[in-house]
């Protein structure tokens, strides 16, 4: 698109994103483009935006105060002490330059003053992108898939999270069957669309929101269970407003006085939370994880044999605290085992209904109406074990080089025929094939042995960084947790002792 044109871009027309709806598609944004906008719009602040080693978005806040400064900063960026972002960073060596993303620009919904906030990449003294930045990480990890597979690696997002407040006592919610709820036995319903038009408004692309199954009343407070699912999409942008997400979801419950936790587990025997991520594998803009016969294609198998091979040491990068491990616990929907199937819940990697019947159901349920619509480029594939404990760049980023593996190995047709399951994988009569199984890690040493004894998969073709995953490796290990699940069983205040302390992760 022109952005000087006055003619609209239709494609942007119904963005929630006043940018995109003033300037067309965020990938043509330039400089000039945004400071015409600041200029024209009144706007008084600038913030630059990043994420660091626990997780979180920090924030740098300028004011506009001059052309000349506006044009400085969007170009040059600023300093920032990385020793302070990051553990692995010595202060004798700590500055690190931030450089904004001009396509990630949007209105600050919550800064008091007009504020134009843009993410930003991290780069080292030398001007060259950091090593261990775990954006950067996911950048190189999806440029090497493509070299391999010649296909891009997409993905989308479950945010799963547990609001809490005191118990009004009315239109009391069945305990742990809070899936879909309406109000007014769900009592958040409100809250989650204000947060689903908030993240839209900074450009992320929302597929949905629901209450989860988990609810329970604890002490005088409900425990409402909520989800928000994101549209599929380039693995880089989704994993920013997957971040965005949880700021905006964050902040909007400090504004309502409400308390939101996107931790792993908050009680035992309650419903845990977790960040499941869908892929997909596009080639000339279309999805070929599904056939046009409405089949799971040989590439997408190859994809999760990868994932298969490489899932106990993902967990380093997707289960990141001891809580992660309270939730991975047999005979829920929360895996366990190392195995993929259609449907199935309790399965690691699931591939979930793809609208493969062809039969056109709009139809049937609206007569004379058909869907003309081709629906087999829907299909995913869904990582199930991951929550919000983990760095959401580095999660997806291993994920992608766990796929790329997948078109690495000569066998992989094979190990996804062998990890294939169709029934449930607990059930009695399944004990055999559920033994030949490997299974997920029980907590974070036991992680990091599998990371440290799989690293060089993810260092390969200069993906991860060996400094990265001595980081990780070192993290995990100093939990010092082994066996830590089967002490806190007899032991509840214990467990209400380390939730506390994970409450806020990631």
């Amino acid at each position: 698109m022109d952005t000087n044109s006055n003619t609209p871009d239709r494609r942007f027309a119904m963005s929630r994103n006043p940018l995109v709806r003033a300037l067309g598609d965020p990938q043509g944004w330039t400089r000039s483009d945004l400071i015409e906008y600041i200029r024209d719009n009144d706007i008084e602040m600038v913030n630059f935006m990043y994420p660091a080693a626990d997780g979180r978005l920090k924030t740098l806040n300028f004011v506009v105060n001059s052309l000349e400064y506006l044009e400085t900063i969007l170009s040059t960026g600023e300093r920032v002490d990385g020793s302070s972002l990051f553990p692995f960073i010595e202060a004798s060596r700590s500055d690190l330059y931030v450089i904004p993303r001009y396509s990630t620009a949007f209105i600050d919904p919550f800064a008091p003053l007009p504020t134009l906030s843009l993410l930003c990449n991290f780069f080292d003294k030398d001007g060259n992108p950091m090593d261990s930045d775990s954006r950067g990480v996911l950048a190189r990890a999806c440029k090497e898939f493509t070299e391999v597979t010649g296909m891009e690696f997409e993905c989308m997002g479950e945010l799963e999270y547990y609001v809490i407040a005191p118990d009004p006592g009315s239109f009391p919610a069945t305990d742990q069957k809070g899936y879909h709820e309406s109000a007014p036995f769900a009592k958040f319903n409100d809250f989650r669309v204000q947060a689903m038009h908030t993240i839209a408004s900074l450009g992320a692309h929302i597929k949905y929101g629901h209450s989860e199954v988990g609810n329970f009343t604890l002490g005088g407070m409900i425990y409402e269970q909520n989800e928000i699912e994101f549209l599929p999409g380039p693995a880089l942008s989704s994993a920013d407003h997957l971040m965005l997400a949880k700021w905006v979801i964050r902040n909007l419950a400090s504004i309502h006085g409400l308390e939101v936790t996107f931790a792993p587990k908050i009680s035992v025997g309650k419903a845990g939370s977790g960040f499941h991520i869908h892929m997909r594998l596009m080639k000339d803009g279309k999805n070929v994880t599904q056939t046009a016969e409405r089949t799971l294609s040989d590439d997408a198998k190859r994809a999760i044999a990868g994932l298969m091979k490489m899932a106990p040491a993902i967990t380093a990068f997707g289960n990141c605290n001891p809580t992660s491990y309270l939730r991975l616990v047999p005979h829920q929907e929360a895996p366990t085992a190392v195995c993929w199937g259609d449907r199935n819940r309790s399965v690691l990697v699931r591939v979930p209904l793809g609208w493969t019947s062809g039969k056109d159901m709009c139809v049937q349920t609206n007569p004379g109406d058909p869907c003309g619509i081709e629906t087999y480029g829907k299909q995913t594939f869904e990582m199930r074990s991951p929550d919000c404990s983990a760095d959401v760049y580095a999660l997806i980023a291993s994920l992608c080089v766990a796929a790329r593996i997948g078109f690495e190995m000569d066998d992989a047709l094979e190990v996804a025929k062998d990890t294939y399951v169709d029934v449930n994988i607990h059930a009695a009569d399944n004990a055999s094939r559920l033994a030949r199984l490997t299974t997920l890690p029980t907590c974070c040493v036991e992680s990091a042995d599998k990371l440290e004894e799989m690293r060089e998969y993810f260092e390969a073709r200069g993906v991860f960084s060996p400094s990265m995953i001595d980081a990780a490796v070192s993290k995990l290990r100093a939990y010092d947790d082994r066996n830590l699940a089967q002490y806190l069983k007899d032991n509840p205040e214990e467990v209400k002792s380390l939730v506390k302390e994970y409450f806020h992760c990631g």
